[in-house]
C-alpha cells in the first residue's frame, strides 16, 4: 500500500466531511502500458475521495501521473485496476457527471459563446426555454452576459477559457476536471483567471480538480492539495490548505500570510524530492 500522507505540517488535517458528501471515489487505483513486451506502471494503488464542496489542486513532477488520474477520472483511461465511483456509481467511461476543461478552450468556432455553452444541453433533448435559461445563468456566472453573441475569435483567451469552463458546467456534472487551463495564457490574464475561477467554483458549488504544475496557484486556489510521487505515480500527501481554512481570503491576503513562502518551500521541496529517478 503506498503511503498517502494527510499532515505535511502538525495542525494541519482534511476537514471532516460524510459519505453523503462523496462526488467520487477512486479504491486501489492502478494503470499499466504495455510497451512492446514491456509493462509500464504508471499510476500505483492510488485510493481517493472527492468530495462536493472540494477544489483541489493536484501537483507533482512531471511523469507522476497527473494527467492520467484526471484522465481516469474523465473516463478515457479505462484500462485499470480498481474501482472508481462518480455519484455512488460504477464510473466506466466518459460521462454527463464529469465535466472537462483543458488547456485549449476548443470551442466551436462557428457558434457563439451561448451557442458553445449550449451545445452540450441541445444533445440531451432539454426542452429549448430550460436550455436558454440554463445559458443565461451560466453567462453570468463566468461575468460574460454580455458577450453572449460573440465568436469565439472575438473573445479573449480567458474569456473564451471561461465559456469552456461554462460548458462544462451546463450539464450539471458532479466533477469539473481542469487539466492546468491556464498554462497557455499570460501573467496578467492568468491571475484575473484565478480570480474568475474561485468565483465560478463558489457559485457554481461543484467539486473541482485541477492539474498545476505552479505551486504559487495551487496554494491561491485550492482549499484541498494533492502531492503525487513519481515512479510509478502514488498520492504522496492530500491535506487541507491552512491558507483558505476558515475564510475565503482574497489572493493578497495570501500572499501577506506569515506562512505562504513557508508553505510554498515546503511544497517545492516535497515535489522535487518525489521526481523519479531515472
Amino acid at each position: 500500500m503506498a503511503a498517502q500522507n494527510s499532515e505535511i505540517m502538525p495542525g494541519i488535517s482534511r476537514a471532516p466531511n460524510t459519505d453523503s458528501d462523496v462526488a467520487a471515489e477512486l479504491t486501489s487505483v492502478s494503470l499499466s502500458f504495455r510497451r512492446g513486451r514491456q509493462s509500464a506502471q504508471i499510476l500505483s494503488d492510488i485510493s481517493l475521495k472527492l468530495y462536493n464542496s472540494d477544489f483541489v489542486c493536484v501537483l507533482g513532477p512531471s511523469g507522476c501521473g497527473k494527467t492520467s488520474l484526471l484522465n481516469i477520472l474523465a473516463g478515457y483511461l479505462t484500462n485499470i485496476e480498481g474501482s472508481i465511483l462518480i455519484d455512488d456509481s460504477p464510473h466506466l467511461g466518459p460521462s454527463p457527471k464529469v465535466g472537462v476543461v483543458f488547456q485549449s478552450p476548443n470551442l466551436f468556432p462557428w457558434l457563439t459563446a451561448a451557442e458553445n455553452i449550449e451545445f452540450g444541453l441541445k444533445m440531451t433533448g432539454i426542452d429549448k426555454q430550460k436550455r436558454l435559461e440554463k445559458v443565461q445563468n451560466l453567462l453570468e456566472v463566468i461575468g460574460l452576459e454580455n458577450s453572449a453573441n460573440l465568436l469565439p475569435h472575438q473573445l479573449s483567451g480567458g474569456m473564451r477559457q471561461r465559456v469552456a469552463i461554462a460548458r462544462a458546467l451546463a450539464l450539471d456534472s458532479k466533477i469539473i476536471l481542469l487539466d492546468e487551463p491556464f498554462s497557455a495564457l499570460d501573467a496578467l490574464t492568468r491571475e484575473m483567471m484565478q480570480q474568475h475561477l474561485r468565483s465560478i467554483w463558489r457559485k457554481a458549488d461543484r467539486c473541482f480538480f485541477f492539474i498545476t504544475h505552479d505551486v504559487q496557484e495551487a496554494l491561491l486556489l485550492a482549499n484541498r492539495l494533492i502531492v503525487m510521487s513519481a515512479g510509478p505515480g502514488r498520492i504522496f500527501s492530500d491535506f487541507e490548505n491552512p491558507l483558505r481554512v476558515g475564510a475565503e481570503a482574497d489572493f493578497e491576503t495570501i500572499r501577506a500570510d506569515a506562512r505562504f513562502p513557508k508553505l510554498r518551500a515546503d511544497l517545492i521541496e516535497m515535489i522535487q524530492g518525489n521526481s523519479c529517478v531515472i
